[in-house]
């Protein structure tokens, strides 16, 4: 499987990137990515799905989704109502460290979607407001203008500033995910709750109570990928996880997300990665912060 990344300019210290107002149709939409950057998708108009790490969405004007690095997304857009909307990327590294020692942080409406599993906002009580700091934001980039990026930073502080004051533990799943296809959201809860064991196509279709075929066409089309590359990408971005934030040799990491072979392991990370799992603990732990 080819790594869908958004990609960096290279030699750019600026790690930010805005997609203003794009129309968004099945034709012209990616497939299944993800990303290390973290990503707000704001919705203008248009109607489809949105698939979020395990959860299917239905888009509705004045929706923000929220998407941390590395989570496997895929927009479904309606073909007869093409979604209009703002995507903004950027690297948490942009984000400063909070020095008030108050555990708050500009990052926290991530966080709480993050725990939660609910990536979806309803922000029709402060949509105006999202919408004026995008503008913003699109028209420092555009105008090029002194201190336009300066500007753009401090512009998207105040972006997370409004996501966080709106995103607490207890409302980040106020919105309840969309009841399509009931099964292919059991089968996608029972991926996540066993991501680690052995699981097969056989297993989940007779779950399912739908043939193999009928699964595993259904899977794809809302999820982008087959049942196989689907675990797998899930695995390594959980072994990108823990080798982040645990000093486990490789081997062990390997054994715990699923990986029986150290040799195999190495190979799909650096497929689905671009990098070995080796080069990508030293690049990532000597990063500077």
């Amino acid at each position: 499987m080819k790594p869908l990344r958004k990609p960096i300019k290279p030699g750019s210290p600026f790690m930010f990137d805005i997609a203003y107002r794009e129309t968004k149709s099945s034709q012209t939409e990616l497939p299944e990515h993800f990303h290390d950057w973290y990503e707000i998708v704001f919705i203008y108009a248009g109607s489809g799905t949105f698939f979020i790490d395990q959860t299917l969405y239905d888009v509705r004007p004045g929706d923000l989704f929220l998407i941390p690095g590395d989570t496997i997304h895929r927009t479904l857009p309606d073909a007869a109502d093409p979604v209009i909307a703002t995507a903004l990327y950027f690297s948490p590294l942009l984000i400063p460290p909070n020095v008030y020692g108050d555990g708050f942080s500009l990052l926290d409406a991530f966080e709480h979607s993050k725990q939660a599993k609910q990536y979806q906002l309803d922000t029709r009580t402060y949509r105006e407001t999202i919408e004026q700091h995008l503008e913003l934001i699109h028209e420092e980039l555009s105008e090029k203008r002194p201190g336009c990026r300066q500007a753009v930073q401090l512009t998207l502080q105040q972006l997370l500033l409004v996501l966080a004051r709106h995103t607490t533990p207890s409302t980040a799943g106020d919105v309840p995910p969309p009841h399509i296809w009931p099964w292919i959201g059991q089968a996608l809860h029972y991926i996540e709750e066993h991501l680690f064991a052995e699981i097969h196509l056989p297993q989940l279709a007779r779950e399912a109570a739908v043939s193999p075929s009928h699964f595993s066409r259904v899977f794809k089309q809302l999820t982008g990928m087959n049942v196989t590359e689907y675990i797998l990408t899930k695995r390594i971005l959980s072994a990108k996880e823990l080798l982040t934030r645990t000093d486990d040799k490789i081997s062990d990491i390997a054994a715990q997300c699923g990986f029986e072979s150290l040799p195999y392991f190495h190979k799909k990370f650096k497929a689905v990665t671009g990098s070995t799992p080796s080069r990508f603990r030293r690049l990532t732990l000597n990063f500077p912060t």
